[in-house]
């Protein structure tokens, strides 16, 4: 998109970045739940979780401030963390000062999608699960909320798009950094064109970004934890505490770490997805490449990062720059900005924003996906942007592991390379099925 065409009304409609999409978020901010937005009966939106690990509280915590939001249902495979789910859930109906009431629980999140009273989904299952969940309730006709990164391979990406867009669901993913003032401000000044024809993108999500083969120890399937589920579709593979961390409730302990599923090829797709999803989502968004991408991947070799090339000359670089934090870098013909969690900061006097505030939050974001619910329309994020982002992590993670140059056709979604467009999905496991 050239500078000399850019429309500000394609710009608030593709990212609620302009003033008025601010006002929005503003106008959404918990500071106003003493005044509840959303009055009316029809305007009360009933969700159900699916996965209730240690993301999903943190969602938890978010929604249940949400004036109009009742959570009335969480499904697990691990028993424990769904009577942890409805404990949480009662505290924050008390601590509210709301009337207590116990959500129904399940082991099968099916039963839960097969539920007349929920009207959407919020899924922070591991992410071999997120497409076969997230089509099936596209099946039920339920709302979703769907973590990031979108979905494990690109099949299913292309699959859940499908889905979503024939089922009519309204479907956000939980690329929060969108409803962040530092993000939003970048992203806008590089589409305005503010620091010229980009060069370079340069993107940081950690050291050792691509996953690595698993290589937990076995250990015993504890009590409650239904692990054949777990694994869904998946090959066998045996069971380490590390993927699914336990927890306690008397004395009360969370899980210790994140789960683990996230480091390993055969689970999860290592810091390009984990991180990935958020930074290369972040470029993406300035370069005007969301339902694009690049055209080629080249993979690290010696001194030279994994670099994307994109059909405009940009490349984007995989690779520490300024500080060790993750974030997003884009050097331009004028200058420079660079951002991360709570940064901002250019060479360009003019753009400079200040200190982001302390009470730095993300809480917007999760306000929008109930504000389209309620008004039926696409959230900050939709199902096609979200698997755009995921898709550039996942071709990364593809051109390293076959350690050579691969052409990429963003609107076909294939390589120009047989062998690695092998790997664009896997077989499932286990009588699972993506269609």
């Amino acid at each position: 998109m050239s500078n000399s065409s850019f429309s500000r009304r394609k710009f608030l409609s593709a990212s609620l970045l302009t003033t008025a999409g601010l006002s929005l978020l503003s106008e959404l901010s918990f500071a106003s739940t003493a005044q509840p937005l959303f009055k009316t009966a029809h305007e009360r939106v009933r969700l159900g979780f699916i996965g209730v690990g240690r993301q999903a509280m943190g969602l938890l915590n978010n929604f249940m401030k949400i004036p109009g939001v009742e959570v009335v249902a969480g499904a697990d495979v691990y028993a424990i963390k769904r009577e942890r789910f409805a404990l949480r859930v009662q505290k924050n109906q008390s601590t509210a000062g709301t009337p207590t009431s116990a959500p129904k629980l399940y082991a099968d999140y099916k039963e839960l999608l097969a539920n007349p009273e929920v009207d959407a989904v919020v899924i922070a299952s591991p992410d071999h699960w997120h497409a076969l969940m997230a089509i099936d309730a596209c099946k039920a006709k339920k709302d979703i909320y769907l973590e990031k990164p979108l979905t494990f391979t690109v099949k299913e990406g292309q699959e859940l798009v499908k889905a979503v867009r024939a089922s009519g669901v309204v479907l956000a993913v939980g690329s929060m950094q969108r409803a962040a003032v530092n993000f939003q401000t970048a992203a806008m000044h590089v589409q305005k064109g503010r620091l010229g024809k980009i060069s370079q993108v340069l993107v940081y999500v950690g050291e050792n970004p691509h996953p690595k083969p698993y290589d937990l120890a076995e250990e015993a399937v504890p009590a409650g934890l239904d692990w054949q589920k777990w694994l869904g579709p998946l090959p066998k593979l045996h069971f380490n505490d590390l993927l699914d961390p336990g927890i306690s409730l008397d004395p009360e302990k969370n899980e210790a770490a994140w789960g683990a599923w996230r480091w390993y090829k055969e689970t999860g797709g290592g810091l390009m997805t984990d991180w990935g999803a958020h930074m290369f989502d972040i470029a993406q968004w300035g370069l005007s490449m969301d339902r694009n991408g690049p055209v080629e991947i080249i993979p690290a070799s010696g001194d030279s990062p994994l670099t994307y090339k994109y059909a405009t000359g940009t490349e984007m670089l995989l690779t520490k720059f300024d500080e060790a934090r993750a974030g997003v870098k884009f050097v331009g013909e004028n200058g420079w900005i660079n951002v991360s969690r709570g940064n901002y900061d250019t060479s360009i006097k003019e753009l400079q924003i200040g200190k982001e505030p302390e009470n730095f939050t993300f809480g917007a974001h999760h306000i929008d996906f109930i504000d389209c619910v309620r008004k039926r329309k696409d959230p900050i994020v939709p199902v096609e942007v979200g698997h755009s982002t995921c898709t550039v992590c996942t071709i990364g993670n593809i051109a390293h592991e076959v350690g050579k140059p691969l052409k990429w056709n963003p609107m076909t979604q294939l390589f120009e390379d047989a062998e690695a467009n092998t790997k664009l999905h896997y077989d499932y496991q286990n009588g699972y099925s993506l269609t």
